[in-house]
């Protein structure tokens, strides 16, 4: 074992020439490599803060005390070997899967008019603390009624009221690794039949495109293999107001733009992009666009708008790329309405504890 006292000696000896440092900044608790340049960039830019990530500051420090070394980024490389996980990084990552899957269900049975976002953010992290994990995989969301509408809203302590829909998007972090599933419920237990309409068509919609993932294919032939599905779903449905059908045309027709890039103006040239790879970081490297290859892990959460009304709708999967399929790891958490309100009917952990008066 060499301490780093004898590290600058080993840099400045002849036969070094070339050191491989990473230049992107290190993610640290519930963060991505998105968040940490966003972070790292805006310390740097403030006039009132002006620091530097500790990845360049090494650089520099480099630069003074081995001016002979030639600096590489070793960042892509890294990014590269996170893009295709291991069996046992898999096996971490389906454990992960499995524990904020169990904490998103509970939530749903905990559900009743007259909680607080903060309640059910309570019941997911007592599920996560149970089976060992050591945080949140990232800023969680739990957003009812028109606040869902705000991507990122954080458990508030807004009440839940009878009517609404909630969206939980949910997950840990165990050894390092992440998931990142997002399910919606009715509130008091039942969908409307406005609400059944809107979270009908997208649910058909949406898994035609997660059932039509397979190895070996790229983003853009799993949408054209599922937007005929998508059309038929479309043509089949019935909405109870002009506002709905069109922004269900609107949502059918952004994949009919990614399955045909070349031939729509604003579009033009870009590929398809399902979601975003899952592994070390929430937004991890490899998966969701390009070729389906095995080892790749990512989700896909496309969202359903209707502006006029603030209704926000959006579900959330975990998809393991293998030789042979597609393992949607987290399909055993609730998604069709039957079972939602099935899972909603169940006694749940706050209705046992109650509240402290």
């Amino acid at each position: 074992m060499r301490s780093t006292d004898q590290l600058l000696g080993d840099l400045t000896a002849r036969s070094v020439k070339i050191i491989y440092v990473p230049y992107a900044p290190s993610e640290g608790a519930s963060e991505s490599p998105d968040g940490a340049r966003r972070r790292t960039l805006d310390a740097e830019a403030d006039p009132w803060d002006g620091r530097i990530s500790r990845e360049n500051h090494l650089r520099e420090l480099l630069k003074t005390r081995a001016p002979a070394l030639e600096q590489r980024d070793l960042s892509p490389i890294l990014n590269r070997m996170r893009e295709i996980k291991s069996p046992a990084e898999i096996a971490i990552i389906n454990r992960v899967t499995k524990i904020g899957g169990e904490a998103i269900i509970e939530a749903m049975r905990s559900t009743v008019p007259g909680l607080t976002e903060q309640e059910l953010d309570a019941v997911g992290q007592f599920i996560f603390t149970r089976h060992g994990a050591q945080g949140e995989a990232y800023r969680a969301i739990v957003a009812s009624g028109p606040v869902a509408t705000n991507p990122h809203h954080r458990a508030s302590p807004k009440v839940m009221v009878d009517g609404e829909l909630v969206l939980m998007d949910y997950c840990p972090d165990l050894g390092y690794y992440r998931c990142d599933i997002t399910r919606q419920w009715p509130v008091n237990g039942k969908f409307t039949p406005e609400q059944r309409e809107l979270y009908g068509f997208y649910l058909g919609a949406y898994e035609a495109v997660l059932y039509s993932i397979k190895p070996n294919i790229t983003a853009q032939d799993v949408v054209k293999a599922a937007l005929p599905k998508m059309e038929k779903i479309l043509a089949g449905s019935k909405f109870s107001k002009p506002i709905y059908e069109n922004a269900a045309k609107q949502y059918v027709e952004r994949y009919r733009r990614m399955a045909n890039p070349d031939t729509v103006g604003a579009n033009r040239g870009r590929g398809a992009n399902l979601g975003h790879a899952v592994g070390m970081a929430t937004h991890d490297f490899g998966g969701g666009s390009g070729v389906m290859r095995p080892g790749m892990v990512f989700t896909i959460e496309p969202e359903f708008r209707v502006p006029e009304e603030r209704i926000y709708i959006r579900l959330e999967d975990m998809i393991v790329i293998t030789e042979s399929g597609a393992h949607i790891t987290s399909d055993f958490v609730p998604r069709s309405m039957d079972a939602v309100e099935r899972t909603i009917a169940e006694s749940g952990l706050l209705q046992k504890y109650g509240r402290i008066k």
